[in-house]
């Protein structure tokens, strides 16, 4: 606001900050397979092969043995985003069939995401069947948090129960 306008005094912008909306959303789930725990493996120690089981997502390039960048496209409510963003391989261990990765990414339009995921094998119920369990921590930022638990719960549940499908 010029000073003039406000009778000759200086006045600071208001907020003084911007607001920065911040989110975070655990899940914890396990998804039954009609595959074994060997042929599931195969899937998950491959990152390309499980970013494909994403939907929206896919793997651009290949850093090194352990870092990837990529892009994953979905819609929360009225919105369509694009996130850029980077994976990091922290853990792959084939005697426990179990991986851990961080991946985290941003839109142009301001939005921030990040996604610490832990994921392992089980046996199923049947030698040939297995049960993917994962446990996750998704924190959201900008214009995607304001959307809330209302919408972000949702579409997580459903971009993993997807994945899980794709997986399969």
């Amino acid at each position: 606001v010029p000073a003039a306008a406000v009778g000759g005094k200086a006045r600071a912008p208001w907020p003084p900050h911007p607001i920065i909306i911040r989110m975070e959303v655990k899940l914890d789930k396990r998804y039954p397979l009609d595959a074994t725990v060997e042929q599931a493996w195969t899937v998950l120690s491959d990152i390309r092969a499980t970013a494909a089981c994403m939907p929206g997502a896919a793997i651009t390039e290949q850093v090194d043995d352990t870092h990837f960048k990529g892009t994953v496209r979905t819609k929360v409510g009225p919105a369509h985003m694009q996130f850029g963003g980077e994976i990091e391989v922290k853990a792959l261990d084939a005697a426990t069939r179990s991986m851990q990765m961080m991946g985290k990414g941003a839109d142009k339009a301001g939005s921030s995401a990040s996604m610490d995921l832990a994921a392992r094998l089980e046996p199923g119920d049947t030698p040939a069947s297995a049960v993917l369990v994962g446990k996750a921590t998704v924190v959201v930022s900008g214009k995607l948090a304001q959307f809330g638990n209302r919408l972000l719960v949702p579409v997580s549940d459903a971009m993993l129960a997807q994945f899980a499908d794709n997986f399969r």
